[in-house]
């Protein structure tokens, strides 16, 4: 095999993978993945070897006389004239596999791909509030969440505005013939915010011999230089930062309104005494896959699992797939019990609902028209589907598919689908998500 027909093998993994996972839903063990975690089981891929050109016979090589026999792998030494395999003759292991992990959402997009789908989740948006960054900002709240660098700022620039040259106003103060009062006038005039009880408390300090250094003003101007804020913040540093109480303030986290799309679905098995293994198998080998696909496509999936035979009990999901039991049918139970579930817990205001169901379609008598049928149109759901098991085809009192599909056929969410086998398992799942693609 040359370069180039290494480069085209690669390219079909991709769909030899999504043949996998086809395989895999119809026939591979589905226990060994769980619901945030798929495990498909894949053929291992053989890596690429370079060979030799059958046209280019030069050159260095490990063929008799350093010359590479037609078809050579590099690297790969041949055994010796009359030497075969020792270790075993060729076929006797079984095909190795390694396993392909994806979540949920992979999961969907690549079942949207080999269905032809393209599914967006529908219906209700429910708007979240969630706590985010800190920055929201408040008055009061504890000294943990104090806006230290708010209250800083706050100060700083009050200290700015406050702030004067005191030197320059001491120099003011020597001024012959001024009091108190004039240096402050002189002060106002001059837009240095000096307070005339700084001046009365500083003017006793000046020295009486200095009284009088100054004939004016205009003279001690001319010869006194003024400092800027910016040159007294460079000399001394920042002291005494005036803080005030009602600079405080206090962060809280923002509150974010988020949407997400909420899904429950309602998973509703027959444990009857006529639910053999191959149509229990077939039910698992069905919702299985559908679980995975409505997780990957919403953004918070939760699950309702219903046993019934001719009564209904919820159960956990490790126990619905794998339950047996035994006794009558009688399918309304586990409406009723579904019904009463989602008008207490799962509004339809507020969720998107899936109601799937399956059984081998056969019921007590008169139960699907006078009592189930009744109760899906009072459900409302995005999709109630009915999923017939039967091996090898109906049988003749198996009517529930048949008796739902033609009373409800002028519903636009409900799809009735039938699997025989484990080969139908993909079109009973593109029958049941493309009937609401197309709503």
């Amino acid at each position: 095999m040359g370069l180039r027909e290494d480069v085209e093998r690669f390219r079909e993994i991709g769909e030899d993978r999504r043949e996998d996972l086809k395989e895999f839903i119809s026939y591979g063990d589905l226990g060994g993945s769980g619901p945030n975690s798929i495990k498909i089981p894949i053929k291992v891929v053989d890596l690429p070897k370079f060979e030799y050109d059958q046209l280019d016979k030069g050159g260095v090589g490990q063929g008799q006389g350093g010359t590479p026999d037609v078809g050579q792998p590099v690297g790969q030494p041949q055994p010796a004239d009359g030497d075969g395999d020792e270790d075993g003759d060729p076929g006797e292991d079984g095909a190795d596999h390694e396993y392909y992990e994806m979540d949920p959402e992979e999961f969907a997009q690549e079942l949207d791909e080999e269905l032809g789908l393209d599914l967006e989740p529908k219906g209700k948006e429910v708007i979240e509030e969630i706590e985010g960054d800190f920055t929201d900002i408040t008055r009061t709240g504890p000294h943990s969440t104090l806006d230290f660098e708010h209250l800083f700022k706050e100060g700083l620039k009050r200290k700015l505005a406050m702030d004067f040259d005191d030197d320059f106003v001491r120099e003011a103060m020597k001024v012959a013939g001024e009091d108190e009062q004039s240096v402050y006038q002189w002060c106002r005039d001059k837009n240095i915010l000096v307070s005339l009880a700084w001046i009365e408390d500083e003017w006793t300090d000046i020295p009486e011999e200095e009284r009088g250094t100054w004939s004016s003003f205009e003279e001690m101007e001319e010869n006194v230089e003024r400092s800027t804020t910016l040159q007294r913040i460079q000399r001394d540093g920042l002291r005494d930062i005036p803080f005030r109480r009602d600079d405080e303030r206090y962060r809280h986290p923002e509150i974010i309104e988020e949407k997400e799309k909420n899904v429950v679905v309602v998973n509703i098995r027959d444990v009857s005494g006529s639910m053999r293994e191959k149509k229990r198998e077939l039910v698992e080998r069905t919702f299985t896959p559908l679980d995975w696909y409505l997780t990957g496509k919403y953004d918070n999936a939760e699950f309702v699992y219903i046993a019934h035979d001719a009564d209904a009990w919820q159960v956990e999901r490790d126990e619905f797939f794998g339950i047996r039991s035994g006794g009558g049918t009688r399918i309304s139970s586990a409406y009723e019990l579904a019904k009463e579930v989602l008008e207490e817990q799962y509004p339809w205001s507020e969720w998107n609902r899936y109601v799937f169901a399956a059984g081998d379609s056969e019921n007590s008598s008169n139960d699907t028209t006078e009592n189930v049928v009744p109760l899906m149109r009072e459900i409302p759901a995005n999709l109630h589907a009915y999923v017939e098991t039967q091996p090898g085809g109906t049988a003749i009192n198996a009517t529930h598919a048949e008796e739902v599909e033609r009373s409800l056929e002028d519903q636009g969410n409900v799809v009735v689908a039938y699997v025989s086998s484990p080969e139908d398992v993909i079109d009973a799942i593109y029958d049941i998500l493309s009937t609401e693609a197309g709503e």
